[in-house]
C-alpha cells in the first residue's frame, strides 16, 4: 500500500493506480466532456426530438442507472476492481453506439442510449474509489481520490471546450463528437482493464473472521450526502438561473462562474485535501457544510444589490461555494472508504453513490421550483438544510467496530 503525506507527482500517480490508469481517467474524462454537456442538444437537433421529451429521457436514464448499483457493489466485493472500471466505460461505448444508430424522431433508441450512459456514469465513481482504495491507504488514498477529481474536471473542461468549438459544424459535428466520445471510452476501457487490479476479499474475511457482515448502513451520512450534493449543481443550475432570469445579467457571468469553478477545482482540490489531512475526515465534511451554508447566505445577501453590482457579487461568492465543494469532495468518499470494512467496501461505496445520484437527480427540480419563489426560499432553504446536515455529520458518533473514521 502506498502512503502519501505531501504532493509528490510520482507518488500520487502510483497511489492513483499507476500511469496507464491515470491516462485512462484522462481519456475517459475528455470523452465525457465532448458529449455530456451537449447530449440534450444532440437529441433536439440531430434526432429532432422535442426538448421536454429529450430531457425526460435523459432524467429517466440517469435515475434508472442507479438501479445497477447494488449489483456493482456485490461485484466489487467479490474482488473485481479494474474490470468493473473498464465495464463502466464499455457500457457507455454501447450507449454511444445506440445514440449514433438512433433514427430521427424515435425517442426509445435515444432513451435506451441514455440508460446505458447513465449506468456507466453511475457505476464509475464507486468502481474507481474501490480501485484506489485497493492500491493506496490512509491519506494517500484521500489525496489520490482528490487528484482523480481534479484530473477529471480538467478533462471535462477541455472536452467541453473542444466540443464548443466544433458545434459550428452543425448536426454533422455533433455526430462526430459522439463518435469521438465512443472511441475515447473504448480506449479508456482498454487502458483501465490492462492495469489488472484485483482485491482479495477472502484474505480480508480471514483477517476479520466475519463472513457475512453486511455493509455499514451509514444512514446519517447517506442522508446528509443528498443535501451536500446540491452544491455540485449550484454553479451549473442555480446560479445561471438566478443570474439570467432574476438579475437579468449577461450569460457571460454564468460562463465565468462555471469556468472559475472548474479552474479552482483543478488547481486546489489536491492541495486543499492535503492541507486538511491534519483534521479528521468527519470534521472536514462538517466544515464543508458550514462553508457551503455561508456561501448560500452570501448569495441571499448579494442578490438584492442594484443592477451592475449583483452579478459580480454573485460571482465572488461563488468562489466560497467552490471552496465548500472542494472540502466536501475531498472528505465524503474518503470517509466512506475509512468507515467500511474491506470485504464490504463495494457495497458501501454503491450505497454512497446511490445517495449521490439521487441528490444529483432531484436537485435540479428542487432548485428550479424554489427559485421563482424568491431568494429567501431558494438560498434560505439550502442554508437551513445544509446547516442541519453539517450538524448531523459533526455530532454523529462512530461505532466501536468502525473507530478508524478520521
Amino acid at each position: 500500500m502506498a502512503t502519501l503525506t505531501r504532493v509528490r507527482p510520482r507518488a500520487l500517480v502510483r497511489a492513483s493506480g499507476g500511469p496507464r490508469y491515470v491516462v485512462a481517467l484522462a481519456v475517459d474524462a475528455l470523452g465525457t466532456g465532448l458529449l455530456r454537456p451537449f447530449l440534450l442538444l444532440y437529441g433536439v437537433t440531430v434526432l429532432r426530438l422535442s426538448a421536454p421529451v429529450t430531457g425526460t429521457a435523459m432524467t429517466v436514464g440517469i435515475v434508472a442507472g442507479l438501479v445497477c448499483m447494488p449489483a456493482v457493489g456485490r461485484w466489487l466485493d467479490h474482488g473485481a476492481r479494474s474490470t468493473v472500471v473498464a465495464a463502466s466505460m464499455l457500457v457507455r461505448v454501447l450507449g454511444v453506439a445506440l445514440l449514433l444508430a438512433a433514427p430521427a424522431g424515435h425517442v426509445w433508441p435515444f432513451a435506451t442510449a441514455a440508460l446505458f450512459l447513465g449506468i456507466g456514469n453511475q457505476a464509475w465513481p464507486a468502481a474507481h474509489a474501490a480501485l484506489v482504495a485497493t492500491v493506496a491507504d490512509g491519506r494517500a488514498r484521500d489525496t489520490a481520490l482528490a487528484g482523480a477529481r481534479a484530473l477529471r474536471n480538467a478533462g471535462l473542461g477541455v472536452g467541453a471546450l473542444l466540443a464548443t468549438v466544433c458545434l459550428a459544424g452543425g448536426t454533422g459535428a455533433l455526430r462526430g463528437l459522439a463518435a469521438g466520445t465512443g472511441l475515447a471510452y473504448l480506449a479508456a476501457a482498454a487502458l483501465a482493464w490492462s492495469v489488472h487490479v484485483h482485491a482479495r476479499p477472502a484474505h480480508a474475511t480471514a483477517v476479520t473472521g466475519r463472513h457475512d457482515e453486511p455493509a455499514p448502513r451509514m444512514s446519517a451520512l447517506l442522508a446528509v450526502n443528498v443535501i451536500y450534493v446540491f452544491c455540485l449543481n449550484v454553479p451549473e443550475i442555480a446560479l445561471p438561473l438566478v443570474l439570467v432570469t432574476q438579475l437579468h445579467a449577461s450569460p457571460v457571468w454564468s460562463a465565468a462562474v462555471f469556468v472559475a469553478n472548474t479552474v479552482l477545482v483543478v488547481t486546489l482540490q489536491v492541495p486543499v485535501t492535503v492541507v486538511m489531512s491534519r483534521f479528521s475526515r468527519r470534521t472536514v465534511l462538517a466544515l464543508s457544510g458550514l462553508v457551503l451554508a455561508a456561501s448560500y447566505l452570501g448569495f441571499l445577501a448579494v442578490t438584492p444589490l442594484g443592477h451592475g453590482w449583483a452579478a459580480p457579487a454573485v460571482a465572488a461568492v461563488s468562489v466560497v461555494c467552490t471552496i465548500g465543494e472542494i472540502l466536501y469532495a475531498g472528505s465524503a468518499t474518503a470517509l466512506v472508504t475509512a468507515v467500511a470494512p474491506a470485504h464490504v467496501l463495494g457495497r458501501a461505496l454503491a450505497r454512497f453513490q446511490l445517495s449521490t445520484g439521487f441528490g444529483l437527480a432531484v436537485s435540479p427540480a428542487i432548485i428550479t421550483a424554489l427559485a421563482p419563489l424568491g431568494p429567501a426560499a431558494l438560498w434560505g432553504s439550502l442554508t437551513t438544510a445544509t446547516l442541519l446536515s453539517a450538524f448531523a455529520v459533526g455530532t454523529e458518533k462512530s461505532s466501536p467496530a468502525r473507530c478508524t473514521v478520521t
